[in-house]
């Protein structure tokens, strides 16, 4: 027979160890979601650069980016029905909240981009109290950077994705020429979804272009 977990003395139940062992205290998790918010107030250079008028968050790109991991087919090999790809969408950007949106045309070598995004994943994990979620996020935001996996090469397809979308919504709302981004990311594309989505997206931009 299951046991009914124990309350303290205001009555509210206690929470087990092993869940109190996976969960960060409340301090440690509001600390981190409050820095977090920096995601959200923080326009995405690519477009601030290009006098993009009002530009994408790294949150509002990040969000996309995981509800396009929602909504993929199942992919053999890859771990999408237990949402490993929707959980490193919603990782991949999230050490922006400390370093910004380094971009290429910032002149910051490759090299130090990285040394400066795994400090800022070092930071937040400590200051999320370490334990399960604070190593949860700092693994998958590994793979993703080292392009070690089947969901991490899945991911980098819809971050190329995902900005070409946004590309092509710009020039649509603002009449904008953004070539540049279509041209960087052609044959880049690691995974068949990523190559069809991109196609599609090309082939709506090339219709545009005829009318």
């Amino acid at each position: 027979m299951a046991t009914e977990p124990s309350a303290s003395n205001n009555g509210v139940p206690e929470e087990s160890s092993s869940s109190s062992s996976s969960s960060p205290p409340a301090s440690s998790a509001i600390d981190f979601l409050t820095l977090c918010h920096r995601l959200k107030a923080t326009k995405r250079t690519g477009w601030i650069k290009r006098d993009i008028k009002g530009p994408e968050s790294i949150a509002d790109h990040m969000y996309r980016m995981g509800v396009m991991a929602l909504i993929t087919a199942d992919i053999p090999g890859v771990n999408r029905d237990k949402l490993g790809c929707v959980k490193m969408a919603i990782v991949h950007d999230i050490a922006e909240a400390i370093v910004g949106d380094i971009a290429p045309c910032d002149g910051v070598p490759k090299e130090e981009k990285n040394r400066r995004e795994r400090e800022a994943i070092e930071q937040m994990c400590t200051l999320l109290g370490g334990g399960d979620r604070a190593k949860e996020i700092n693994d998958l935001w590994m793979e993703y950077e080292n392009n070690s996996t089947p969901e991490a090469k899945v991911v980098k397809d819809l971050d190329k994705v995902e900005m070409i979308l946004q590309a092509l919504e710009y020039e649509n709302e603002q009449g904008r020429d953004l070539e540049e981004f279509f041209v960087s990311t052609a044959g880049k594309f690691q995974t068949d979804l990523g190559k069809s989505w991109a196609a599609e997206i090309a082939s709506r931009r090339k219709r545009k272009e005829e009318k």
